[in-house]
């Protein structure tokens, strides 16, 4: 039980149920890490796991749908398809724990796959081993995020152990392709049918309750321009000058943005709230299988991110302005024109209200358990905004403390996700309502 908390009646069951739990929710954790599920566009290896998901509801007397998502109906016609994807081999699992009626439906919502591990820094930690030290479990996906999915099914098993009937209907989902800007998994559970009204996504958030997310969008920029090691005198328009000079605007580019775009209340406090990063450059292969010598071309992508409210027309108009600009303002620097692409979905923000009744419900939820649970903007894009925007779910994102997420060693706090976890429970519990006799 969480320091500050109170324990009397169900509520002393539920601690006595997550505790004896406990081991199962570290257990099918590590189980989940160990059965990778890259996100490799245009495909992925969701499967395995998914099966594996599919069979634990199955031990709960639960009927899982899998099923694939190319066989929606409206899925590749609906105006948030991102298309270019191949879903074969990566079914969607969703199971529904009915209610005996008179109380408010729920999704737990959480993606299953995971960035690849291949990263620039090695591994102290193999990705797949599912290593537990000085109470981190590290692996690919253990925070960003499985610990969710695994929370999630611990919820579902401590309300059958502790015979709990819910009046709303809970419905539970893994869904694939999330990662790189995927959200067609999302799309496709919700026009199957399984929506509800109100949703908690089990994302990385450090015992935040996040109703907000941040928008993204990324850009994939070719620059062209003379090589080679011999020449007469120094040649201009070098593609790597290009990439010097480009890197020596974007604080132009964000400084532009902060005096636009006001700053959404969610992320005052925001250490970089108009965030521009360069995330990958690449000039060719490393090593010494290329010739030593200047480089012809160069690929940089470009992300940036933005507040919840904004449009992608705003964003896009903003950035081609600026990128202009710096483009023309410097002829013999580009003597080829730059080339740009739009690799991945726009991913828009989203917010419902701090004072919403779901939101303060949750952070009573938490309170009850003795956390103090701060309601703030998840710093990142994702998946929320399926609901929030396209079905007009009131959605919020929750899930335990850790780090590394996108890196190597990427880790998970367990007593944190054993937190996250008394937390989830107790407001399933309130939200959906509990038949009198389960109590």
């Amino acid at each position: 039980m969480s320091k500050g908390s109170s324990c009397a009646g169900a509520l002393c069951a539920e601690d006595e149920v997550l505790a004896e739990l406990r081991p199962k929710l570290e257990a099918t954790l590590r189980d989940l890490v160990q059965i990778p599920s890259e996100n490799l566009p245009p495909a992925g290896n969701e499967s395995e796991c998914q099966h594996y998901v599919a069979s634990s509801l199955r031990q709960l007397g639960l009927q899982p749908d899998l099923y694939p998502i190319a066989d929606v109906a409206s899925l590749t016609s609906h105006s948030e398809f991102w298309p270019g994807r191949n879903y074969s081999e990566r079914p969607n699992v969703d199971a529904v724990l009915r209610g005996s009626g008179g109380g408010r439906s729920l999704v737990l919502s959480g993606h299953i796959d995971t960035v690849p591990a291949d990263t620039p820094m090695e591994w102290r930690h193999p990705p797949f081993a599912a290593e537990i030290q000085t109470g981190r479990l590290y692996g690919r996906g253990a925070w960003d995020m499985k610990a969710g999915v695994a929370m999630n099914l611990t919820v579902l098993r401590a309300l059958a152990r502790l015979g709990r009937r819910l009046k709303g209907d809970l419905i539970f989902e893994t869904v694939v392709d999330e990662e790189f800007g995927g959200a067609n998994g999302t799309l496709a559970a919700r026009l199957r049918g399984y929506t509800a009204e109100a949703a908690v996504i089990g994302e990385p958030t450090f015992l935040h309750v996040c109703p907000a997310q941040r928008g993204g969008r990324v850009l994939h920029i070719l620059l062209q321009g003379r090589g080679g090691i011999l020449s007469n005198g120094r040649p201009a328009g070098r593609a790597a000058d290009q990439l010097g000079y480009i890197i020596t605007k974007l604080p132009e580019f964000a400084a532009r943005r902060s005096r636009r775009v006001p700053l959404d209340p969610y992320y005052v406090r925001c250490d970089d709230p108009f965030a521009v990063w360069v995330t990958n450059v690449a000039t060719g292969r490393w090593g010494w299988t290329q010739p030593i010598t200047v480089p012809e071309r160069c690929r940089v992508e470009l992300y940036w991110q933005a507040m919840p409210n904004e449009t992608r027309e705003e964003v896009e108009t903003e950035f081609f302005t600026w990128w202009n600009e710096i483009v023309n303002a410097a002829p013999d620097l580009f003597p080829a024109k730059p080339q740009i692409e739009l690799p991945m979905r726009w991913l828009p923000g989203c917010s419902i209200p701090a004072d919403s009744p779901f939101v303060t419900e949750f952070v009573s939820a938490a309170g009850s358990v003795g956390i103090e649970a701060p309601v703030e903007g998840l710093d990142a894009p994702s998946d929320m905004y399926i609901f929030q925007r396209c079905f007009h779910t009131p959605a919020l994102m929750w899930g335990p403390s850790g780090g590394h997420a996108h890196q190597a060693d990427e880790f998970v706090d367990l007593e944190s996700l054993f937190q996250a976890t008394q937390v989830l429970l107790r407001f399933v519990s309130n939200w959906c309502g509990i038949e009198e006799s389960g109590i």
